[in-house]
């Protein structure tokens, strides 16, 4: 009995394996047509009284403004460049901060949030953020950090049924994302905490305050090779 058990799970477990690193090496190459938060959003549309339109447009990384590169960054994740998918120095912070009761703050990277985004349900269980730590590790050995930025900007909520860095480009700015000007980058990247909540362009004073903080990073994040 227990030998069957075992043979089921590890099974279950090479299956797991294979198909992972098949769908990982398959998005190096292939766009991501829609994530879990995606499927999520269009089932509560469809049940919810003011229901809005989706919009989801894929762009090469070098149609997109490095302005909107640099935003993300150093709103984000300021060592994305330096890391290997995971800031430890931004976890104990994170971790410190949360002892003392203060605001709840995860210390995610830009990569943990695209192993998360694109692979993975939304939550905060021990159990999924194993499987964030495992996807992380696969998308930067596979994928390297100028596909995690593309899959990145082209896959996260930026608005109200808003996905990726063209719909928010014209939903926002009404142009396209290769045509982002710093001010307007800065304001995407502001309001990526609460893309639902915030507007990009016509911004409260909190969120006019982290785009100034944002633009004042932007000028010490590189820019990624491609």
């Amino acid at each position: 009995m227990l030998k069957k058990i075992f043979r089921f799970f590890f099974k279950l477990m090479l299956w797991f394996f294979g198909i992972s690193i098949f769908f990982v090496g398959l998005f190096k190459f292939v766009p991501v047509p829609f994530t879990p938060l995606m499927a999520v959003r269009f089932i509560e549309n469809k049940t919810s009284e003011n229901a809005v339109v989706f919009s989801h447009d894929w762009e090469p990384l070098e149609n997109i403004s490095p302005n909107l590169q640099k935003a993300v960054i150093a709103s984000e994740d300021g060592n994305f460049l330096k890391h290997s998918g995971f800031d430890f120095i931004a976890i104990q912070k994170a971790m410190k901060s949360n002892e003392k009761g203060r605001k709840l703050k995860g210390g995610s990277t830009i990569s943990q949030q695209t192993a998360k985004n694109v692979f993975l349900w939304q939550g905060r269980s021990y159990f999924r953020k194993g499987l964030e730590a495992y996807f992380t590790v696969l998308i930067e050995l596979i994928w390297g950090k100028e596909r995690i930025m593309e899959v990145y900007l082209n896959s996260i909520e930026m608005g109200n049924g808003v996905y990726g860095a063209q719909a928010a480009s014209r939903h926002w700015f009404s142009k396209d994302a290769s045509h982002l000007s710093a001010r307007e980058a800065a304001g995407i990247a502001a309001i990526l905490p609460n893309p639902r909540k915030f507007s990009a362009s016509s911004s409260t004073s909190y969120i006019n305050r982290r785009k100034e903080k944002i633009q004042r990073v932007m000028r010490y994040v590189g820019r990624l090779n491609y």
